[in-house]
């Protein structure tokens, strides 16, 4: 899974404008979300076929920032603090979170500046819990 950094154009079509080039182009968004930051749309989206999803974006224009590998986790719903608990291993281990959100499976999906260190914290989380990977 790759998480695209996308810089959209500040104007009220243009995630319309987005969605509709991916759709065109046969490639679904696995999760994500858009965010304005001192007025400019950023979006982070998780895609499967990362490369497909880029060609089309540039190919319409649409600038993409960045293209990175996630961590996917699962956490248990059912247990309050989940978020802290993995959040905080991470920090403990130096691996700064830069960017976290859910896809359409309510799987934890991050993007970190240390990936080595970070699937190795990622792993032992699942372990612990006997999750499969």
């Amino acid at each position: 899974m790759r998480d695209l950094t996308i810089r959209l154009q500040n104007r009220p079509d243009a995630m319309a404008q987005m969605g509709e080039t991916l759709g065109r182009a046969g490639v679904s968004v696995e999760g994500g979300g858009m965010f304005v930051v001192d007025g400019q749309p950023i979006a982070h989206f998780l895609f499967e076929d990362g490369a497909a999803a880029r060609r089309a974006l540039e190919a319409a224009g649409i600038e993409v920032l960045a293209d990175r590998e996630v961590l996917v986790q699962r956490l248990d719903q059912e247990r309050p603090g989940e978020l802290g608990r993995i959040t905080r291993r991470m920090a403990e281990a130096g691996v700064t979170i830069q960017v976290l959100y859910s896809d359409h499976q309510n799987q934890l999906i991050l993007v970190v500046d240390d990936m080595e260190r970070g699937r190795a914290i990622s792993a032992e989380w699942t372990k612990e819990r006997g999750q499969p990977r």
